[in-house]
Order: C-alpha cells, then structure tokens, then sequence
C-alpha cells in the first residue's frame, strides 16, 4: 500500500513548511590572485609625490662600432671613422667584434682613430663598415702625466602614480538582516572589492601604460602608471627575428630552449642584470614545461606523473617561473626582480575610507594609490610574438 501519511513533499515543491538547508560557505570561482605581486614582495619604501624619480648611472662604454663607408684598403687601413670618437684614448687596445686581430690606437682626430694594425703579431683581418670594435683596455706610458678625466652622467627615470578606488553602499535593513555565510555584509563587500583592485593593481603593473598627454593627470586626465612592458625598451626579441633563433622546427614560433636562452645571453651581454623571474601566460608555462620532456624518467612502480618546471636554471641564472593570467598569451617578460618594486603613495596603501551617507545606508570607498619603479630597464627583457598553437 503506497505511503498517505504526512511527508516533505506534500506541501509542493518551495516546502514552505522546512527549515532552508543553505551550506555557510560562500563559493568564488572569479579569478583574482595576484601572482606576481605575490612573488616580488612589498616594497620598503614609499612614493612622496605622484611623480615618482629615481636615478640611473653607466660606466662609461668599452664598444663601438665602425662609421666609415670609404675604407680604401680594409686588411690594411691605418685611419678610419668611428661614431663616437670621445670613447677612446690614445693607447687603446681594439678588438674587432668576431676578429683576432688587436689594434693599439695611436692618434685621435675628432672621431677619426690612427691605430697600429696587426699590433703585437695578432693575425690581420678586414676592416667593414659598421664592425662593432671593443675596447680591451688602455696601456699608459710609465710616468705619463694623468689622462684628461672623464665621467657619466646620471640620468633620472619617472614613473606616475595610479589611483585604484571602489565604493561600497550597504543599506541599513541589510546590515541588519541575518545573512548566511557571513556575519557582516559590509566587511564581505570590502573584502571582495580589494580583491578586484588588487587583481587590477598586478594587470596594471604588467600592462599599463602612461597617457601620451598630461600624464602628470588633470582635472580630466587619469593619471595611470607605466607597466613592465611598456617598460622595457632596449631588449625586444622575437623567435626567428635576429638576434634570436627560430622556435620549434613545425612551429618557427613557438617558444623552444634556444629562443629562452638566447635571450638570456644577450643580456647577460649588455648588462649587469641578473634575471630572476619568467614571467608567462599558461600556454607558455606549458612550453616551458615542455623543455623537460625529452629527459623525464619514471620507475614502473611510479603512479605520479610530474611534468612542470617552476625553477628554470641556465647559465645566466637561476629563475623562478611565475605564471600570471593577466600576461598576454603570446610574450614572456625576463625580469630582475631586485630592479623592480611596486610602491604606493606615503600613507595610500589599499584602505576602506567611510563616507557621509545622506539615508539609510553605510558608505565607503576603497582606495589606494600605487606605482611601479623598474630600474635599468636594459637589464630585462621582453619576447612577443610568440606561437600560442602547438
């Protein structure tokens, strides 16, 4: 005899007669943390002013290159035209780029150089337009009077701070309705909103850019901060593009260990920098995964399969492989960590500011005020273009 007594689902189906059964746990599937933030550490200092400086110095330079279209004679020529002829002094030792022959310079006319060739029976070579020429050193006669001085100057860098801000407005009956999950409706609004803006702040630091016009702001001007990308300048690479190699032989494209490393090389060149950081999307993380796979080994006992690389070790360094949604998915950024901070304006750290309500509500903004300071921008690197189908 089927069941006629009183149950859950007689009343229909909203069963207004049962307690709600509603899990205390709040789920968030929004992607919000900050990687790179994360990795790189607060600063210890602050910004004093929304233009924020620093200064950056060189030595002074021990290359050059050939300026000289008119060599008559290249394995013999004596006097040629360099592009900048205050780097040298006479007593030079040169070094054709590539080239074993060392010339000792004798005179110096403007940017015109004399020198000995073949100088202490170093095998001869020619002499090209647009050779490049390092300095070995200078040899001083004993007891010569002291060379004219020489220096650099140092040069001041700017960044602008950018201003991160959210509202938050809680109505009175709100606050005072028992909500599940949570015990205060305001603290929760607070605490989600500073996750956006810190998820903007990490986009903001890798992406932005500066206005082209009154990037100090004004009254209609935002002011926005220069990223790490925009940032960078000097080291600009792309697989297949000289200096860098192809990627992988199907996809000439695609990032490989040669392209990596080859960039590693030509700034430890050009550079002090100790790059640290790879910087990725996750399709470029997989490539570097990849770098390991001709190599893994698993015992037949073995139930763990480990294909991931989150340290990279070469000759130029050891770097930790952050992985950050917010990379476009066709570049990789080769960073020097101890040349970066994120900074915020003195006493505008991430804050909840309450504001006056004019009715039944409570009222606030989060705000904070940041910027970023990425020194010696030579020092890193960015590779675009990259193949993102494999």
């Amino acid at each position: 005899m089927p069941f006629s007594g009183k149950a859950t689902y007689t009343a229909g189906a909203t069963l207004p007669e049962i307690a709600e059964d509603v899990s205390d746990i709040i789920s968030i599937v929004s992607p919000f943390e900050t990687p790179l933030l994360d990795h790189l550490g607060d600063s210890q200092k602050s910004a004093i002013s929304t233009i924020h400086e620093w200064l950056e110095d060189s030595l002074l330079p021990n290359t050059d290159s050939v300026n000289d279209a008119t060599i008559g004679d290249p394995a013999n020529e004596t006097t040629f035209t360099v592009a900048n002829g205050n780097r040298f002094r006479i007593g030079d030792q040169l070094k054709l780029d590539g080239k074993s022959e060392v010339m000792l310079v004798t005179n110096i006319a403007g940017d015109d150089l004399t020198v000995t060739r073949q100088y202490g029976g170093s095998p001869g070579s020619t002499l090209v337009n647009g050779n490049v020429i390092t300095i070995i050193g200078n040899a001083a006669l004993e007891g010569d009077a002291a060379p004219a001085s020489r220096f650099t100057n140092r040069s001041r860098k700017q960044n602008y701070t950018q201003i991160f801000t959210s509202s938050v407005e809680v109505s009175g009956s709100q606050l005072a309705a028992q909500t599940i999950g949570l015990a205060d409706e305001l603290d929760f609004q607070k605490q989600e909103r500073l996750r956006e803006l810190l998820r903007d702040l990490e986009n903001c630091v890798i992406n932005g850019y500066p206005s082209s016009t009154d990037p100090q702001g004004s009254s209609t001007v935002r002011r926005t901060m220069r990223g790490v990308k925009s940032s960078i300048i000097t080291n600009i690479f792309e697989p297949d593009v000289s200096p860098l190699p192809s990627g992988d032989g199907i996809n000439a494209d695609l990032l490989n260990e040669d392209v990596l490393n080859t960039a590693l090389r030509l700034i430890w060149e050009q550079s002090s920098g100790q790059i640290d950081t790879i910087v990725c999307s996750g399709f470029q993380k997989r490539m570097i995964n990849n770098f390991i796979s001709s190599s893994q080994r698993f015992a037949d006992d073995d139930r763990k399969f480990a294909s991931l690389v989150d340290v990279y070790e070469s000759d130029f360094g050891v770097c930790r492989v952050v992985m950050s949604r917010w990379m476009p998915p066709d570049e990789i950024l080769l960073l020097d960590s101890s040349r970066i901070d994120v900074l915020s304006l003195v006493s505008r750290s991430f804050h909840y500011k309450p504001l006056a309500t004019s009715g039944d509500s409570e009222l606030g903004q989060l705000i904070g005020e940041y910027t970023l300071e990425m020194r010696n921008e030579n020092a890193h690197a960015r590779i675009k273009a990259l193949g993102t189908t494999s």
